[in-house]
């Protein structure tokens, strides 16, 4: 049977590319899985998404934000219903266990929830004015056309990340989903349609990053950017974004330290140890991918992660006996190997792990068997930069002021986590470490949606997802003044003596 065929949605209509091109959606666990073809787009194609995003921005930005909240409540509401379904299908495309897609989907269901009340708290300030018979008051205002890529690790939680508090906003969206994951987001975008978005709000169109990315970010009546994704794109988005003024956000890599203090729970820490690495296949920018550990207890903790990773039950995400999936694709496969070459050369040890599986149930997919790193020095190239596979790192650490060091002397700010007992040092590491999240005695991964979320340094450019943060993107401010005092009034002026 051949797989289904999936158009892009312009001004609410499903077409196809003017390219005549597709793409497949293939398993990464089964290669003979394929989920459906999809348009492999170009700058037309962009163009087309973004005139009609503007046109329904005349309307939409008119739309009362309860009203615009009341679409995603139902939204909520519709993807509670279809929540194992799109879990399934999220499983199938990019690999995860169902567990992990199941949550995927609750955080839409979460964001979804959260954004809707905000339709009726997108307050401004009142304020005294500094004149007689004046009124002063903010108030936000939608940016308008807003262009969105999405990566392929939360292929649903992230695009609602963007879009439902753009929405929220008064904004329309163009967002490309990552080629690897796009049936995801089209799911994501048939709820909202299904709970009463009007046409042409919301515009997707799927493609390959120079072909639609690029446009994407260039248009002229593209008013702000979401990016998420690798550093490396992510610079070329925020320097192309820049030089036509436009606002951009950025979120990117990782490099998440976790210390593992000599008077931490070890048992609990092994716990968040082997989740923080190899949930998702370490593949999350918020990833453990770098374990200090103290040197009293490095040994005991070493051995113990070393036989949790080789316990673990690798196969298809549907398989609920499994504990993770495969890789996204080869690329990814080849990086994770490239790093545990360059790590052996640089005179770490491969303590369990650092291959590729190819054999037998393996054979079809993308499986790198969990890796855990020993004898890491902090200048390695392993404890520097992102590998974004099922890879982590062990440090060695003499102090708790040796930890919070290593773990800063990275280009990376995105996530970090501390085990310990002792309270005066866990309140140190939340105010010394170099990161937009701190977990104490929890792992790096685990954010939740009414919190801001996003990093420093070369995560990203200073903006955040998620809770009010997200509102403050999607909105620019605008300071209204009333005269009433039937006179000319100047401000600065008028005011002294």
């Amino acid at each position: 049977m051949p797989a289904k065929g999936y158009n892009n949605l312009i001004g609410g209509k499903w077409v196809p590319s003017r390219t005549g091109k597709t793409f497949p959606n293939v398993n990464p666990a089964r290669h003979d899985d394929v989920l459906g073809e999809f348009q492999a787009s170009g700058a037309a194609d962009i163009d087309a998404a973004v005139k009609a995003a503007a046109e329904a921005w005349k309307t939409w930005r008119l739309t009362p934000a309860p009203a615009r909240a009341v679409i995603l409540y139902r939204t909520g509401e519709l993807l509670l219903e279809r929540k194992e379904q799109y879990a399934r299908e999220m499983t199938r495309e990019m690999g995860k266990v169902l567990a992990e897609t199941r949550g995927d989907v609750q955080e839409a269901i979460d964001t979804a929830f959260y954004m809707a009340g905000e339709g009726r708290r997108l307050f401004g300030q009142t304020t005294p004015s500094e004149l007689q018979n004046k009124f002063a008051m903010s108030v936000r205002m939608p940016v308008g056309v807003c262009g969105m890529i999405a990566p392929w690790n939360f292929p649903m939680a992230i695009p609602s990340w963007k879009l439902f508090p753009a929405l929220v906003c008064g904004n329309t969206c163009v967002i490309k989903p990552a080629e690897d994951t796009p049936l995801s987001t089209f799911n994501l975008v048939q709820t909202l349609i299904d709970a009463g978005l009007p046409p042409g709000v919301v515009n997707i169109v799927t493609g390959f990053g120079p072909e639609a990315g690029a446009p994407l970010v260039e248009h002229p009546l593209v008013r702000a950017v979401s990016f998420t994704g690798s550093s490396e794109v992510g610079r070329i988005v925020g320097q192309t974004a820049a030089a036509h003024f436009k606002p951009c956000s950025l979120e990117m890599g990782g490099k998440n330290a976790m210390i593992v203090l000599e008077d931490a729970n070890l048992d609990l820490a092994l716990d968040g140890a082997l989740w923080g690495a190899f949930g998702t296949t370490g593949q999350r920018c918020t990833a453990t991918s770098r374990i200090i550990v103290h040197k009293d207890v490095i040994r005991d903790f070493t051995e113990e992660l070393v036989d949790r990773a080789e316990a673990l039950r690798l196969g298809d995400g549907l398989d609920p006996e499994i504990q993770m999936g495969p890789q996204i694709n080869r690329q990814q496969i080849e990086t994770s190997i490239r790093y545990c070459e360059i790590a052996k050369k640089e005179g770490a040890k491969i303590l369990t792990g650092g291959k590729p599986l190819t054999k037998g149930a393996y054979a079809k997919g993308h499986f790198f068997a969990p890796t855990v790193v020993g004898k890491v020095k902090p200048g390695m190239r392993i404890a520097q930069e992102e590998v974004f596979g099922p890879v982590v790192s062990i440090l060695e650490c003499s102090s708790f002021d040796e930890a919070l060091a290593i773990a800063n002397n990275i280009q990376y700010g995105l996530s970090t986590a501390i085990y310990t007992r002792d309270v005066n040092r866990a309140f140190r590491a939340v105010r010394d470490l170099e990161a937009g999240i701190t977990y104490v005695n929890a792992p790096t991964i685990g954010a939740e949606v009414h919190l801001p979320f996003g990093g420093v340094k070369q995560t990203g450019n200073g903006h955040r997802e998620g809770g009010t943060g997200a509102l403050d993107f999607y909105t620019t401010w605008k300071s209204v003044y009333f005269d009433y005092s039937d006179k000319l009034q100047r401000a600065q002026i008028d005011t002294g003596e």
